[in-house]
């Protein structure tokens, strides 16, 4: 008998121009909580919470003006949560904000999975939550020292944002990007971003101070070591007790028997 023909290969896929496919992130599952499930803990964590907040913000469940931050109330008030809500709450609803929402999602997805800045977890999960810490309290810093120089508002989601995109940046600054299908290298995506918004005349102060904090972090954990052989930044040892070293795998209901992991 004649031999059996050979088994066709499937083609391989084009190469992307899309961040998320330029390092290999599909989304995992096939529902809405399976692909809940696979984010990374940091960005899923974040991102409902922007989305809940956002939510109930627009639906009349809390007032706006209880999220945004302010320095009075939190002393005179005791409104500790200002300090957290800044960085959840994206806005009314219109189209800035579902395409914020996507952002936040695509941005911080790409850059924990990808590997953050190593400052002493191994570039995992407790080094990316250790630069969001570092993001919020020199935002909240800087914001008091420049709000007088530039209109910066009270809300500090998209500036938070590009914080991230900037270390992906520099993290991949040749990996194939894209906005609105003209093609980006990853080194130019957040000026990209900054330009887009100065020529169709929104807002762009925030982006700018989102930049401008992400240039601060990436001089102290990748200029600093190299140029002056220090270590000025390192995750402190809380994070790296809670999430471990490297990417941090969310314990399953099998895997733990009492409280405490199995084997």
């Amino acid at each position: 008998p004649p031999p059996p023909a050979p088994r066709k290969k499937n083609p391989p896929p084009p190469p992307s121009e899309t961040m998320a496919d330029a390092r290999g992130m599909d989304d995992a599952g096939t529902g809405i909580d399976d692909w809940f499930r696979s984010l990374p803990v940091i960005t899923r964590y974040w991102f409902a919470s922007a989305f809940c907040t956002t939510i109930g913000a627009n639906f009349g469940i809390v007032s706006p003006m209880k999220l945004i931050y302010s320095l009075d109330n939190i002393k005179d008030n005791f409104e500790v949560w200002r300090l957290i809500t800044p960085f959840m709450y994206v806005g009314k609803f219109d189209i800035n904000t579902l395409i914020g929402l996507f952002m936040l999602y695509q941005f911080s997805r790409q850059y924990e999975s990808g590997g953050p800045y190593n400052t002493g977890a191994g570039g995992g999960t407790a080094d990316y939550a250790f630069a969001l810490l570092f993001a919020v309290v020199t935002m909240i810093a800087s914001f008091h020292l420049l709000r007088g120089m530039m209109p910066l508002a009270p809300l500090f989601v998209r500036n938070l944002v590009f914080f991230v995109l900037y270390l992906w940046s520099k993290k991949n600054p040749t990996s194939n990007s894209s906005i609105w299908g003209v093609p980006v290298k990853g080194m130019y995506l957040p000026f990209a971003y900054l330009a887009l918004n100065v020529l169709m005349g929104n807002p762009f102060f925030d982006v700018l101070h989102g930049i401008a904090m992400g240039h601060i972090y990436y001089f102290l954990v990748d200029v600093v070591p190299i140029v002056y052989g220090k270590d000025v930044l390192h995750t402190p040892q809380f994070l790296i007790d809670h999430f471990g070293i490297g990417e941090y795998v969310t314990p399953t209901p099998a895997a733990t028997a009492g409280g405490r992991p199995l084997g």
